[in-house]
């Protein structure tokens, strides 16, 4: 009797490991997508907090009345690293001083955030 040498994986087997792979790829870029847009909307929070921590540090040191809005260039100089971009492509509206930021892909400032 003549044995046969097997070596390598049958189709069916490919066919089996492709489909689970498939499988957790299904199941797994969601959560990475999500995961990704929670991230990113939790920067955006943090940098629309700095931004109103540095408005109110403006209003502060300016001895600004009522309800005046700074530039961009005035929060910037109260912000670690200069005034922040939004990592969802939005932009930021500073508002005035009484009123919270708000971003153009996220919305406003959250009470309390």
């Amino acid at each position: 009797m003549r044995r046969l040498n097997k070596k390598g994986f049958t189709l069916v087997e490919i066919m089996i490991v492709v489909a689970i792979i498939g499988l957790l790829a299904v199941i797994a870029i969601p959560n990475f997508v999500r995961a990704r847009t929670t991230a990113q909307q939790n920067a955006c929070f943090n940098n629309m907090r700095q931004i109103d921590s540095g408005k109110q540090q403006w209003a502060l040191e300016t001895r600004q009345s009522g309800t005046p809005t700074p530039s961009t260039a005035n929060v910037g100089d109260y912000v670690r690293g200069g005034y922040p971009n939004c990592p969802a492509s939005g932009t930021y509206t500073i508002n005035d001083v009484n009123t919270a930021p708000s971003c153009s892909q996220h919305g406003a400032l959250p009470a309390g955030y």
